[in-house]
């Protein structure tokens, strides 16, 4: 009897020893594998034939949300989509669109602005940032002046937040870097700041309104 445990013994761990060695590469058989196993793709990293090549496989994968829809939290949707090549239908009707932001913190505002806009608009929103560099930065062309050019001052909101969010002309989309309220935030800083330039001229004259009234009445 107890050569017959030695024996047993033995052969446990000769079994043991076996099946212990070396690399495991077969994990065996899972139940549900894809709750088991993450297939780990990147949002915007699938390109076109890998789509093709995967719906051959029965998978039907779209790294695009689909139309109409909006994240989950969203508190400042922007219903107006991307105009197709050619169209600019939505462009011009999102001048109607109004800032829903009621309060601003202007410095977070500022940073914003400084680094995602300042290398090309500049940091006094003249469209001299470092890519520009008045004309000996890499870039060759100069970015919008926001502050000083009246086509960008009567800009509205709403257009501005469809190009900041969608791209417009060689400026791309910032929709990845920053979020809704955040564009909304920049936004209102330009605002603040196009404001401010107009605020002096506005305050002279009528402070030379009331020196021309002044003189008329000294001579007579």
């Amino acid at each position: 009897m107890k050569k017959l445990l030695i024996a047993s013994s033995i052969v446990i761990v000769v079994v043991l020893a076996v099946s212990c060695g070396g690399v495991q590469r077969d994990p065996g058989r899972v139940y549900m594998p894809d709750m088991g196993y993450s297939r780990a793709i990147e949002t915007y990293s699938v390109t076109e034939e890998q789509k093709a090549e995967w719906l051959k496989q029965g998978i039907h994968f779209s790294n695009t949300p689909v139309p109409g829809t909006i994240k989950r939290g969203e508190l400042f949707p922007f219903l107006l989509a991307k105009d197709k090549d050619g169209d600019t239908t939505n462009y011009f009707a999102s001048r109607q669109v109004k800032n829903p932001l009621t309060t601003m913190d202007t410095v977070e505002a500022e940073r914003l602005y400084l680094v995602n806009c300042g290398i090309c608009h500049g940091p006094k929103l003249d469209g001299n940032g470092p890519l520009y560099k008045g004309g000996d930065g890499p870039f060759p062309a100069k970015p919008a002046t926001l502050v000083g050019d009246a086509k960008y001052e009567s800009m509205p909101e709403g257009q501005m937040f469809y190009s900041v969010t969608y791209g417009k002309n060689k400026m791309g989309s910032y929709a990845s870097q920053i979020n809704t309220k955040q564009r909304w935030m920049v936004i209102a800083y330009i605002k603040s700041k196009q404001s401010a330039g107009k605020a002096p001229a506005a305050a002279a004259a009528p402070a030379a309104g009331a020196a021309k009234s002044d003189s008329t009445a000294a001579k007579k």
